[in-house]
This record gives structure tokens, C-alpha cells and sequence, in this order.
């Protein structure tokens, strides 16, 4: 039976993400969605978001098996923090389509069991009109030659301020966040064995947890990298990343965590024989704030630069896509297919690193 028009949502995590962006964008596409269930670990935060979004008590619930069990829902969002696999499979299994957040898992074993999920990954920038337009215009012009990644990533807090206050889970145990840290990092040992004890947050929390987001546009514009040359490391927040594209364009990455930055800024730029296509984020947390692509090339013996701003919210786009999935079956932008290359190349980059440092490497990642 086909979901009808107004997809009732049950969302599964309530932290600071989904309380700034996600359910106020579910709350003014109402047209679309009716959030009818909430899950959080926090009991505090759970009934705080609760009573703002209209959720009755007994349709908020402390994890996800009651809120499947319960059920009256036709699909499931996924917001909470670390892994998502195990969520995703649980709500697929249930027989409903999914919108996960990334990361989609932290090793590829964990992705086995959405083989045949109906499910939508948070790459909202493949859907920002600016990258879409980038696409048609790189894809139009002789092949690329290198592409060149910065992000320049301040502190989540300073991000989020505009926001203003946010309920928090201040109530949840000690030994429940200890419990899930131990899960989190016993994934990252199965994805990259004795180099875990060195560089598992770096996987789990960096590459997985923000550079996918580039390694999505530049596959949205390039493709996939091909062969990791080099990978590096430096005052424990920089990373480097050299890769081979197809077409033997090459690809750097640099990703920088600077706490006090004064403002969050990513460029994705194409470089090609006619010119540069460029693609400047600002922060993923400012709602409509313009994502500005700008294409440089020789015309006439000058140069001809041209802008294109883009102030439509590329997560509101995300979820009119979301809609289409759950109600026509309309394949996303990214699905479970996405999140498994981007995690063999995250792993590629940790099997660099381990080189580089002389680190003992297993896992998933030997075997890369």
C-alpha cells in the first residue's frame, strides 16, 4: 500500500542538528510531513522538543525498538549521533523508508543488512541548486584537471549559535554515553584494527562525519576517487588528502578544524583547460544562506567571471526528495550505494595515514 501524500515521520535522535535544521524544516513543510513520533536517549530533551512540536507524551519514546513497535508511521529519520547502520537496518527491517544522516555506517559489514533498504543518506549538498548547476556546467566542458577542497571548520557551538538556546542531554547516564563510546570504538577497530587506538576518531568523527560531504560533491562532479596517493596529519585538527580521479585528474583535500575561526567556509573548485567552476558553502546550520557557485573562463581575450547565489535551503530540497521516496518510490540524490564508496575511500585514507605513521593496520581496511 503506497504512503499517503503527508508522510507521517518518526524521528530518532532530537540533539542539536535536528532541533536547528531538520524538525523546523519538517514543521514548515507540513504540506509534507506530519512528525508524529520522537526517540532520544534524553528524557529532558525529548519532551522539551516534544512540547514544541506538538508530540503527546505517549508518542515519545527512549528507543527506537518502542517507536517500530508502536508504529503509525511511514517512515523513519534517523538523527542521532555515531553509526546509523544498525538504526537504518532496524527501521528497514520494520518495512520503512529511511532518511539517515552520515554517517551511513562505520564499516562496510555493518551495510550488508540495507542491501535492500529503501533509504535516502543526508548529502543535503548534492541537492543545493548551486551544486547542481556546477554539475551541469562541469559536465559540459573538457575533463577535469584537479580538484581542490578547503574547509575551514569552526567549533559546532559557534555554529549553531544563531539557534539560541537548545534543550541538551544533560540527563543521560554516564555508563549509557561510556557504553556507546566503547560500540563506536570497537567499530572503528573492526574497520581498521590496532590503528583504531591512533586513528579512530579521526575515521569515525572527521573523515566519516564531515569530509564525506566533499567527497560526495566531488563525486557528484567528478566522480570517485580511484587510488589514494597521499594522506597526512598535523597539529591533531588539519588533515591532507591527495587522490587520483577518473580521467587521471587529481583531487586535494584540505580539512581544517579551527575552533575560535570566525566563520565556516567550504570551497569545492574544479579546475579544467577553459577555466574554474567553484562552489563556496557557508555553514551547513545557516538556513538559507547563499551557497555561491562561480564559474571563471577566457572570453575574447578577458576574462568573464560569472556568479550564481543560490539561497534555496538545499536541506528543505532534501527532504521534498525524502517525500518523493517514501510516496513514489523516486531514488535519492545518495543511498546506501554512496555511503559504502565513501567509506572504502575513508578507509583508504586511514590505510595512508597508517603508512605514513608506521601504524599496525586490520580490519576492513588490510583488506582494502
Amino acid at each position: 500500500m503506497s504512503a499517503p501524500a503527508r508522510v507521517r515521520i518518526g524521528v530518532f535522535g532530537t540533539g542539536a542538528v535536528a532541533q536547528a535544521v531538520h524538525l523546523p524544516l519538517l514543521a514548515k513543510r507540513a504540506d509534507l510531513f506530519e512528525v508524529v513520533s520522537l526517540c532520544d536517549l534524553s528524557r529532558a530533551t525529548l519532551d522539551a522538543v516534544g512540547v514544541r512540536y506538538g508530540v503527546s507524551p505517549g508518542r515519545r519514546f527512549g528507543s527506537l525498538d518502542e517507536l517500530l513497535a508502536v508504529g503509525g508511521i511511514d517512515a523513519v529519520m534517523i538523527l542521532s549521533s555515531g553509526s546509523h547502520a544498525a538504526a537504518a537496518a532496524a527501521a528497514a527491517h520494520a518495512g520503512l523508508p529511511v532518511f539517515c544522516e552520515k554517517p551511513l555506517a562505520y564499516t562496510l559489514a555493518e551495510t550488508e543488512a540495507l542491501a535492500e533498504a529503501r533509504l535516502a543518506l543526508g548529502y543535503m549538498k548534492l541537492y543545493d541548486p548551486a551544486v547542481v548547476r556546477a554539475r551541469e556546467i562541469v559536465q559540459e566542458r573538457s575533463p577535469a584537471r584537479s580538484v581542490e577542497v578547503t574547509v575551514l571548520h569552526p567549533s559546532a557551538a559557534s555554529q549553531l549559535a544563531h539557534a539560541g538556546p537548545l534543550p541538551a542531554a544533560t540527563d543521560v547516564p554516564a555508563e549509557t554515553r561510556a557504553r556507546l563510546r566503547d560500540e563506536s570504538d570497537a567499530l572503528a577497530e573492526r574497520a581498521l584494527g590496532p590503528a583504531a587506538r591512533e586513528l579512530g576518531r579521526l575515521y569515525t568523527d572527521v573523515l566519516l562525519g564531515s569530509v564525506v560531504h566533499d567527497l560526495a560533491v566531488v563525486r557528484d562532479l567528478v566522480g570517485d576517487p580511484v587510488r589514494i596517493d597521499h594522506a597526512e596529519t598535523w597539529g591533531e585538527t588539519s588533515v591532507a588528502i591527495l587522490a587520483t580521479l577518473p580521467g587521471e585528474a587529481r583531487l586535494s583535500i584540505r580539512w581544517h578544524y579551527l575552533e575560535g575561526y570566525p566563520a565556516y567556509r567550504e570551497e569545492v573548485a574544479v579546475h579544467d583547460e577553459r577555466g574554474t567552476v567553484a562552489v563556496v558553502f557557508p555553514s551547513p546550520y545557516l538556513l538559507h544562506a547563499p551557497t555561491v557557485l562561480t564559474v571563471t573562463e577566457a572570453e575574447g581575450g578577458a576574462v568573464r567571471t560569472v556568479r550564481f547565489r543560490s539561497t534555496d535551503e538545499a536541506f528543505e530540497r532534501e527532504l521534498a526528495a525524502f517525500h518523493g521516496l517514501v510516496t513514489t518510490g523516486a531514488p535519492p540524490a545518495s543511498g546506501v550505494a554512496e555511503g559504502r564508496a565513501d567509506i572504502v575511500t575513508c578507509q583508504a585514507v586511514a590505510r595512508r595515514l597508517a603508512e605514513q605513521r608506521g601504524l599496525e593496520l586490520g580490519g576492513e581496511a588490510l583488506r582494502g
